[in-house]
């Protein structure tokens, strides 16, 4: 039998001292409401670390030789990535009836057949695929250079979006139609399905922090940003300091999609709020950089 391993109580101290040191990290914010959510997530961390503190855990984050990875490891640990394929659906409409069409307009004008999509908080890497597959029905597009690039901060989920394999509940509110088209068994016996190479190749996936500035200027320019509900895990200025550079990588004219809950007030004037058929969403004016 296993010997029981208590958990190492945090002092308040500690707890100031990792949740201040995540926030300049990657901007996420915690409240002081959340010291047992560490305790109880990060004495895992701990435990295979041999650590006797949380003290020395940060230590470890802070000087460690793998500090980079262990943050990686915190971030999986403390977050969120709940999400599925199609989600949103009328906001996705609005994206493919309105958003798309209008893009490819401005950009036919401009003698450009390229269209780059950005999907900020990708998770595990629904919101791109599902991106890629309205991309691929739709018929204006043939011929044309497609880019859909999906970032996160959290490895774990990086590493499952990479895989493309998925369970049935990233299908809640997915279509017969594009599960029989896009999709292939994974595994005999298991309700599992890959995402077809079709999909996959239009689609890139990478480690990306929101905060920091330049790697996300290695990007280049993007006609279009999905990140909905990223920024909710935001205080204040963590979110200015993230639309903003959102902002500076969106080409004039490009558009900005938020959550359901939320929005960009007191946080950026860099956008006008568009109200169109079947949702509202952000959009960089043309000419409106400072």
């Amino acid at each position: 039998m296993f010997a029981f391993v208590p958990n190492i109580s945090m002092s308040e101290a500690e707890f100031y001292q990792l949740k201040d040191f995540i926030y300049q990290y990657c901007g996420l914010f915690f409240g002081d409401d959340t010291k047992y959510l560490f305790e109880q997530k990060l004495n895992k961390r701990l435990k295979q670390l041999r650590l006797s503190s949380f003290r020395d855990y940060y230590y470890v984050l802070r000087y460690g030789q793998d500090k980079v990875a262990e943050l990686a490891s915190v971030i999986d640990l403390l977050t969120t990535n709940e999400t599925y394929f199609f989600r949103e659906p009328c906001q996705l409409r609005a994206l493919t009836d309105e958003i798309i069409p209008e893009l490819c307009a401005q950009k036919e004008q401009q003698g450009d057949r390229r269209l780059r999509i950005w999907s900020a908080g990708c998770s595990s890497g629904e919101e791109p695929y599902t991106i890629a597959m309205l991309l691929l029905e739709s018929p204006r597009l043939i011929g044309w250079q497609l880019e859909v690039i999906g970032t996160d901060i959290c490895q774990q989920v990086l590493q499952a979006a990479r895989r493309g394999v998925y369970g049935p509940n990233s299908f809640r509110v997915t279509d017969r139609y594009y599960r029989q088209k896009y999709f292939k068994p994974s595994i005999k016996g298991e309700e599992r399905w890959q995402i077809d190479d079709r999909v996959k190749s239009l689609v890139s996936i990478s480690h990306l922090n929101l905060i920091d500035p330049r790697h996300i200027a290695l990007l280049g320019p993007v006609d279009l940003v999905l990140c909905r509900n990223v920024i909710i895990y935001f205080d204040l200025e963590s979110k200015r300091r993230a639309i903003g550079h959102l902002s500076r990588q969106l080409a004039d004219g490009g558009y900005l999609l938020l959550g359901h809950s939320e929005s960009l007030i007191n946080v950026s004037t860099d956008f006008k709020l568009c109200h169109l058929r079947h949702d509202m969403v952000y959009q960089r004016p043309q000419g409106g950089r400072k």
